[in-house]
């Protein structure tokens, strides 16, 4: 397994996480932070704590998210000392163009003047 396939898996994982993470989080202040945050007496982590290890994960995902796709860009197969496009080597040869050769008609008004 090349260096590549590995960081596809990893960002594929990181990516699945980060849309989970989100999913979880409510925009209005609710989502799983107001499920622990309940009426009751004992919290689980309680309401505070529960938002912020969302938003902390959120951002920590984001971030691995990023660095794994720049990373992979190291890893890409292919890619070696010759950086020079095809288009640019082949620039100094000049083709000339092909000589297509005029339609002809014809035309007998030469021959009637006779």
């Amino acid at each position: 397994m090349g260096n590549f396939t590995i960081f596809l898996i990893l960002i594929v994982a990181v990516s699945f996480l980060l849309v989970v993470v989100i999913m979880v989080q409510n925009p209005k202040g609710g989502g799983l932070s107001s499920s622990f945050g309940g009426g009751g007496t004992q919290q689980l982590g309680g309401v505070k704590k529960t938002g912020d290890f969302l938003d902390k994960s959120t951002w920590a995902l984001a971030t691995l998210l990023l660095v794994l796709i720049l990373l992979s860009n190291f890893a890409i197969p292919g890619i070696g000392g010759d950086v020079e496009s095809k288009a640019l080597k082949d620039s100094n040869t000049t083709t000339a163009p092909v000589n297509v050769p005029a339609p002809t008609t014809n035309d007998n008004t030469d021959s009637n003047q006779e």
